[in-house]
């Protein structure tokens, strides 16, 4: 899902045809923890040892009234519907909505992405953030890539409900304004609501980008491997998990990250796995 102005298909494509040319085989439509389980892979099919690079894609919602309504979608979703199904398309089995304006709630990278494919929809968007400008998490020039494409910046306030019609169609967001207290156990100042300061946003789409988790099928389908509080597996240094020859990395171990931190994981496995094989 990751939008062509950041990352081009045509890069990715070559990624995977070099793989396929060193004799890679790639299954598609393949569900592992559904299809497939790794104790499976290993004991079926007679592979010596797994990587998990499984990601880290279960979205967060907030525990807001209205979330429920059509037109309240996660940044993954929202993403991943425009920019791999390309259903944008007016003749898509699975079209998207046209939005007229959209809030994205969230201030990261991918808020940014959202926010900005958006745009290109032809909607009018709002980046709807608790902290300000200068908390954004989201890399600077993301944010000034943003701004420069029109993208209408409301930060220090919340979203507190979302509202629909008489369809379940949305048709606004309720917001309170906040300010910074003293930092909480982030080392960030901690928003606090203004009483009495909400206040409606018209909108017929709402994205929600508060980050991700990583999907817990995979742990409750595989014995023994150990995960932190957060879902993430735990692996030592070389990636290795609490299951012998397994291995991990990416954002399934971090949570969500960087691609490049993901390819270092990799590499670093890659390279335990080699050994591992080789003795």
């Amino acid at each position: 899902g990751i939008p062509e102005f950041r990352l081009p298909k045509s890069i990715v494509q070559k990624e995977v045809d070099g793989l396929k040319a060193l004799g890679v085989t790639i299954a598609t439509d393949t569900v592992v923890g559904r299809t497939i389980s790794i104790d499976e892979l290993m004991e079926e099919q007679g592979f010596e040892a797994v990587f998990i690079g499984s990601g880290a894609g279960l979205p967060m919602f907030m525990d807001i009234p209205g979330v429920n309504y059509r037109g309240v979608y996660s940044a993954n979703e929202f993403l991943t519907r425009i920019n791999l199904m390309k259903a944008y398309l007016p003749d898509s089995d699975t079209p998207i909505q046209k939005p007229r304006k959209v809030a994205v709630v969230g201030g990261g990278n991918v808020a940014m992405d959202a926010a900005r494919c958006a745009k290109r929809l032809g909607a009018e968007v709002y980046i709807v953030y608790r902290r300000g400008m200068e908390e954004l998490p989201a890399r600077k020039e993301e944010v000034e890539h943003a701004e420069e494409e029109g993208i209408i910046f409301k930060t220090l306030c919340n979203p507190v409900e979302i509202f629909a019609d008489e369809n379940d169609d949305v048709n606004k967001i309720r917001c309170i304004q906040m300010e910074l207290g003293e930092p909480d156990a982030s080392g960030r100042r901690r928003p606090i609501e203004k009483p009495g300061s909400e206040f409606d946003l018209d909108v017929d789409c709402v994205i929600m980008s508060l980050g991700t988790s990583p999907n817990p099928l995979i742990k409750s389908t595989t014995k023994g491997l150990e995960i932190n509080k957060k879902g993430g597996i735990i692996v030592n240094e070389d990636g290795l998990t609490s299951r012998e020859s397994v291995y991990a990395g990416g954002d399934a171990v971090t949570g969500a990250a960087t691609v490049i931190l993901a390819m270092g994981a990799g590499k670093t496995a890659a390279k335990a796995i080699d050994e591992q094989l080789s003795k």
